[in-house]
């Protein structure tokens, strides 16, 4: 499968490199396609990897992946072209993160009655926005493993057709346990639970860590 990756920070560079193992042809899009560490993520990804502008990843993409930090989010959209990605499956992995208090955990920029999943909906709004990997960090996205087993991941969306794709590839990313909530606008319940894990991280200083739904 064609892959368009939106963003070239660590989040965007760990599921891309989850896919080129897979496997799958990796676009990575950027505003520096040529830049240093993007050279370096083709390098270290190895498989069918290769880096363009954000349009380029989107037109490349059957299946794309939002890895953006939430300040660039909207911009990265436009500069991708939402026709681009017109009836296709975009996993927004983004959380609305709002880091202007310095040596604080960052706050949500959008909470309450909004999400961040809901924003880019709207910003694409024939694409099939699926919410899901923004509750882990990025060493944890592809084949996370624990003591206790595989930890459960939590999607959104309004597509059911969507979801079940997003499925299948969170099974080959070692993500067997998936929970479905429903439509995008859960992901204002995902996306405070993802502070749950930032919060621990800057108060523990530790990542590692990650949620499992245990079932009677």
């Amino acid at each position: 499968m064609k892959i368009g990756i939106l963003g070239s920070g660590s989040v965007g560079k760990a599921i891309g490199a989850g896919f080129a193992a897979l496997g799958h042809d990796v676009k990575m899009g950027s505003r520096e396609p040529d830049r240093d560490d993007v050279k370096e993520w083709r390098k270290g990804a190895g498989g069918k990897t290769s880096s363009g502008t954000f349009a380029e990843a989107a037109a490349h993409a059957q299946l794309a992946v939002l890895a953006t930090a939430w300040s660039g989010t909207e911009n990265a959209i436009k500069l991708a072209k939402p026709e681009n990605l017109v009836g296709k499956v975009v996993i927004d992995t983004t959380n609305p993160l709002d880091f202007s208090v310095p040596g604080r955990p960052p706050v949500l920029a959008v909470a309450g009655g909004d999400s961040a999943g809901e924003n880019v909906q709207r910003w694409l709004p024939q694409a099939r926005v699926v919410k899901a990997f923004n509750i882990v960090g990025n060493p944890d996205m592809f084949r996370p493993s624990y003591p206790g087993g595989p930890p459960t991941m939590f999607i959104a969306g309004n597509d059911d057709g969507a979801k079940n794709e997003v499925r299948q590839v969170l099974e080959a990313f070692g993500w067997p346990d998936t929970v479905d909530l429903g439509g995008i606008e859960n992901a204002r319940y995902l996306e405070p639970l993802a502070m749950v894990w930032i919060v621990n991280y800057f108060r523990s200083g530790k990542g590692g860590s990650a949620f499992k739904l245990i079932r009677k």
